[in-house]
């Protein structure tokens, strides 16, 4: 997080002029004392709004002849009774403050009242102690940091005969459905959100309310039919005094590139040309061109984010009537306290759920170590990073016919060319610049001795921290005539894993240490020196680059990227683990191309590109908001849960070839270390596009199913009656009994049953049910076959025994085959064992 040198008032009094489109935030009475106040969530025991009227969609929006919102660009369009419960609610929210703190300085941030009813307020600790002890209050947590955690995988996803295909074809896939993005805004200029490429009618849904922010740098008509709604949150930013509005852009604006990237994945515009470095790389689609985009940015590129305008970003999106919220963000840091599930995202993302939204949330990239996923509650769809089958391959043919692979996104050389390495080119002035191999500077360079030649240059740490970028070098490169340019791996930087890096001139990075060895020690015996000056007189090291820019289709994908967070799910910040799978599923999150903002900052190598190339979970969870619009278009009556289920049970277990899918288990040289995936790495397997369209059977939970789970923990009831004003009756279930698509049991102690009850969305089928067992646990399935009809349900019946004492996880499998074709899987997992058989030895 970035330090700003003036002081959170000055912040105070020139950010107040951002925040007023903000529903419910802002800020009331008394200045807090900035040295010592920190922001605090406050949730009070009153229900909040969506609780006194039955349900969390707001109807009565209006509606154009031309299909556009009407009052597109005006503060609300929400009914006038919406209104004044909230500003009620807010008032209640001040009224407290002042009784509480009688005659004190505090700053109110922000109120909550259609999800949570709460408010973000800045005060002391002390202050935050007499607010707790206040009989309206029901809980007080200190707020916390977030973080972000295409152009060929419509095709690897098999869409266009596929899924695509049952929708009527790209032109209306995701139609009617609204995909609302929590994260660093959007560019609305860019191609990917233009309603004008649709030949169709492209009306906005009517159960959506939501409106555009006009601002200096989001004009009015920056929405239309395809940005469908547009807002910022960033008062938890602001109070802290952190905020920059010229860098951040106080307006739905991405300034970042991160959010416009994950949008267009999700639903940008089908056949929109990827055009990088003056390269043309294909054609971008989203898994859901047809849908629509609802942007509420609460992320920034200097500092990131805090949950309390996350929570208000929620809240806006489930009030709007948003179908899926897809967060590619996570935590910094584990949430303390009860239980993971119970801190102030997850609990607002609960009443999202309640409302009928479907959450996609990204996994996290601090794999591959176990227990690093960062999304943790049931009622989340979880998603993990895989490759998919598209890779950029370069290679540097040396003069003595070695052959060395690398990276870039470069075109190659027409033949062989002198290489000549930046040391060795200096002119005068560049004596005492220690950083001159980096070739940042061509004023430090000898013109005469790099033109027609290729430039060698190093790849040091400064590149990983930014401080030196491929562009600079490449233009230094440009601007010296040279034929293009070469980078060797400097070897301090240990295991850095590179992504392909566009480069308009020939150019290639060799990211092995190793090869780039044998590159240096080729070119230094290559030269000629004279004996007495010491002086080269000759360059005799010659190399011819092959290029980057086609595609190689040859890898075995899908296999789980390194990065990618792993399970099992931690219940808390001890030791204790859920008996829920996470993640859920992986996508495609390696070497993505999406959209790219114009004035994105995220990525040095991209700035000034209209797409990028990026990798992690965030490109990942997209690829499923997307999908599950498509199901959603297909089921428009599924909730939350069974969109999640026909996700999970027809994902593949196998990769492009037949074997089994791979898990890379080393942030270093990772493939070579790799092995079989598990549930804890892929979760259900790897999304199956077209199957989920046709699930056969589906498992669905409901909000009841979640409380009650939530109601088991022990000592949870004063919490959940926290953040959601209901009570909590006597509930002994636990994870393992909510009805998912999956099993997992963190200590099994001698045996367990467990039910599943599955329901038939098509035509009359008979089952057969086989399975694997966990090792070290006896399974046994009842019944082993039955017929099911149409909209009937059918309970199976698992029996685990341990068979003996083990605390390694070890994994399984229970497979479904119908006679009509749907093939059903449900993964196994089970961590301790405890068997009948124990003895004190």
């Amino acid at each position: 997080m970035l330090k700003m040198e003036r002081s959170i008032w000055f912040s105070f009094l020139m950010g107040v002029l951002f925040l007023v489109n903000f529903v419910g935030c802002g800020w009331s009475q008394e200045n807090a004392d900035s040295a010592t106040a920190s922001v605090y969530i406050v949730t009070l025991k009153k229900p909040p709004i969506s609780h006194f009227y039955g349900e969390l969609r707001v109807k009565n929006q209006h509606h154009s002849t031309n299909g556009r919102v009407t009052r597109l660009d005006l503060p609300s369009n929400v009914s006038h009774i919406d209104r004044m419960n909230g500003s009620y609610v807010s008032q209640m929210h001040d009224s407290l403050l002042r009784r509480a703190l009688r005659g004190e300085k505090y700053l109110k941030v922000c109120s909550y009242h259609y999800l949570i009813n709460g408010f973000a307020v800045l005060v002391t600790p002390l202050q935050a102690f007499k607010l707790a002890r206040r009989r309206e209050v029901s809980n007080i947590v200190l707020d916390f940091s977030v973080r972000t955690a295409t152009t060929h995988t419509p095709e690897f996803l098999g869409l266009p005969r596929g899924a695509w295909a049952q929708e009527g074809g790209y032109r209306t896939a995701g139609e009617g459905v609204v995909i609302g993005f929590i994260d660093t805004g959007i560019d609305p200029t860019h191609p990917s959100f233009s309603d004008n490429s649709h030949e169709q009618t492209y009306p906005v849904p009517e159960h959506f309310s939501g409106i555009c922010e006009v601002t200096q740098d989001f004009p009015s008509g920056s929405c239309n039919r395809k940005l469908v709604g547009a807002r910022h949150f960033a008062a938890s930013a602001i109070t802290r005094g952190i905020f920059n509005a010229t860098k951040d852009y106080a307006s739905p604006f991405d300034g970042d590139g991160h959010g416009t990237h994950t949008a267009s994945i999700a639903a940008g515009n089908h056949g929109i040309p990827v055009i990088v470095a003056g390269h043309n790389f294909g054609n971008a689609s989203g898994m859901a061109p047809h849908s629509h985009i609802a942007v509420y940015k609460a992320l920034y590129k200097s500092f990131g984010g805090f949950a309390a305008d996350v929570v208000a970003a929620i809240d806006q999106a489930t009030q709007d009537g948003v179908d899926i919220i897809s967060l590619s963000i996570t935590p910094n840091r584990r949430p303390p306290g009860l239980a993971t599930f119970f801190n102030p995202i997850d609990m607002a993302l609960l009443s999202a759920v309640k409302a009928g939204i479907f959450v996609v949330q990204a996994a996290g990239n601090t794999g591959p170590s176990p227990k690093t996923v960062a999304s943790f509650s049931p009622w989340i769809f979880t998603v993990g990073a895989s490759t998919h089958d598209r890779v950029y391959s370069n290679s540097i043919v040396l003069g003595n016919n070695i052959t060395i692979s690398g990276v870039g996104l470069a075109p190659g050389t027409d033949g062989m060319y002198t290489l000549v390495s930046a040391i060795h080119a200096l002119n005068d002035t560049a004596a005492k610049d220690m950083y001159v191999s980096e070739c940042q500077d061509a004023s430090k360079f000898n013109q005469t001795l790099v033109q027609g030649n290729l430039l060698l240059c190093s790849y040091s740490i400064r590149f990983v921290l930014g401080l030196s970028t491929i562009k600079q070098a490449s233009e230094t490169a440009e601007n010296l005539s040279a034929a293009g340019v070469v980078f060797s791996m400097d070897p301090f930087v240990i295991s850095f894993q590179l992504n392909p890096v566009p480069m308009r001139l020939p150019g290639i990075i060799i990211p092995s240490q190793d090869d780039s060895k044998i590159l240096l020690q080729y070119y230094n015996s290559s030269l000629e020196e004279d004996e007495t000056t010491k002086k080269i007189v000759k360059f005799g090291a010659v190399a011819r680059i092959s290029g980057g820019i086609k595609a190689n289709f040859s890898l075995s994908a899908p296999k789980v990227m390194y990065y990618s967070a792993r399970g099992p799910d931690p219940e808390d910040s001890s030791v204790d683990d859920a008996d829920i799978l996470k993640p859920n599923l992986v996508a495609p999150g390696n070497s993505v191309w999406a959209a790219w903002s114009s004035h994105g900052a995220e990525s040095i190598e991209f700035q000034g590109e209209s797409f990028a190339m990026m990798s992690g979970t965030s490109m990942a969870a997209p690829h499923i908001a997307g999908l599950a619009a498509l199901i959603k278009q297909r089921f428009p009556t599924f909730s939350p849960a069974a969109i999640g289920s026909a996700l999970s049970t027809t994902a593949s277990l196998r990769n492009k070839y037949g074997g089994p899918i791979l898990a890379q288990r080393a942030y270093a040289n990772p493939d070579s270390n790799q092995s079989p995936a598990t549930p804890f790495d892929m979760g259900s397997g790897f999304v199956n596009a077209t199957a989920a369209l046709d699930p056969g059977l589906i498992l669905d939970t409901s909000y009841n199913d979640y409380m009650a789970f939530l109601c088991g923990i022990n000592g949870s009831a004063p919490v959940l009656l926290n953040y959601t004003g209901e009570s909590c009756g006597v509930s002994t279930m636990n994870g393992i009994d909510l009805n998912m698509p999956s099993i997992t049991i963190s200590k099994l102690n001698q045996s367990r049953k467990v039910q599943r009850a599955m329901t038939n969305i098509a035509g009359n089928e008979t089952y057969i049910v086989g399975w694997s067992a966990p090792y070290g646990v006896s399974v046994k399935v009842i019944p082993k076959r039955f017929f099911v009809a149409s909209g009937q349900q059918q309970v199976l019946n698992v029996f685990f025994n341990a068979t003996m004492n083990n605390s390694t996880a070890s994994f399984g499998r229970i497979g479904l085959v119908g006679n009509q074709g749907h093939v059903v899987n449900i993964p196994l997992s089970v961590i301790v064992k405890i068997s009948y058989h124990s003895t004190n030895s």
